[in-house]
């Protein structure tokens, strides 16, 4: 019985030791064909990047690098400004790749971010959109990359407005001969599925921009899109005759102005203290 008992003790260890040795190889494999899909890569083959990529993950499941390097050689081989379906079809197999990624790294954020640009290079805005709200949305991620996705809904809810209320037939500037000063006026888009469009915008832009301010108090582009969609809100209330309501929406611009400019003057500040201390010689 003893005997037996050390004969499948043996065989064990022969087995781990086997499938450890294969796995030690197949690392080493593994990293070998990364450094032949880094040189391809360098030398502009991404397609035989991609492949190395590729064999290095069947190689190395487990491989960290191995799933970045196929979204980049991927990414690579995607042509920007070319709508032709099959290159459309690489930008969306390099998305692909890059949720993969974040699925197991999900603070990777040259995978978020390059996802974001090939959602935006394709003209995909509804998912762009969808992809940088849950992202603003996740209660996992940090604060300040919470604020940073806000911020950039907030931009394009302003963009929105911003286009509807500059249009020549709504805007109107006018010189007074007296002072050589110009007074700018607004009046209604003649479509009013326009003017509803702007407010829309607008009251999600605001609340998109004080949810940035939220998570990031300090965040100097949180507080410049507030101001400029406070502004959007103004020239929406002349449009629509509330002289009122316009009036209490300049008194808001004007405190998120200055603190805007506040933020600004303090970052300002901070880089020029930052660089002037790189500039320094180190002492001793």
């Amino acid at each position: 019985m003893k005997l037996s008992q050390t004969r499948v003790a043996i065989a064990l260890a022969i087995l781990v030791v086997s499938t450890s040795g294969c796995s030690l190889v197949n690392r080493i494999r593994a990293k070998n064909q990364l450094n032949e899909a880094a040189r391809a890569y360098h030398e502009g083959h991404f397609e035989e990047a991609e492949q190395y990529s590729r064999r290095a993950a069947e190689l190395d499941p487990n491989s960290k690098t191995a799933p970045l390097f196929i979204a980049r050689t991927i990414h690579a081989q995607y042509r920007p400004g070319v709508q032709a379906p099959e290159n459309l079809k690489l930008a969306q197999q390099a998305i692909d790749a890059y949720q993969a990624l974040l699925e197991k790294d999900p603070k990777n954020e040259e995978a978020y971010k390059a996802a974001a640009y090939l959602y935006g290079a394709i003209k995909e805005e509804d998912k762009l959109r969808k992809w940088i709200s849950d992202r603003a949305a996740n209660d996992q991620a940090e604060p300040e990359k919470r604020a940073e996705a806000y911020v950039v809904l907030a931009s394009k809810d302003w963009d929105c407005s911003f286009k509807i209320t500059e249009q020549p037939a709504v805007k109107t500037t006018q010189i007074d001969p007296a002072s050589n000063k110009a007074t700018v006026s607004y009046k209604k888009p003649k479509e009013q599925k326009e003017f509803d469009q702007a407010q829309m915008c607008v009251k999600q832009g605001l609340s998109e921009a004080e949810n940035a301010i939220h998570f990031d108090p300090n965040n100097e582009s949180a507080w410049s899109y507030k101001t400029n969609l406070l502004l959007e809100a103004s020239k929406l209330a002349e449009m629509d005759g509330k002289t009122d309501q316009k009036t209490q929406l300049q008194k808001d611009y004007e405190a998120a102005l200055k603190r805007t400019t506040e933020l600004s003057v303090a970052n300002q500040k901070r880089k020029e203290e930052a660089e002037k201390a790189a500039a320094s010689p180190p002492k001793g």
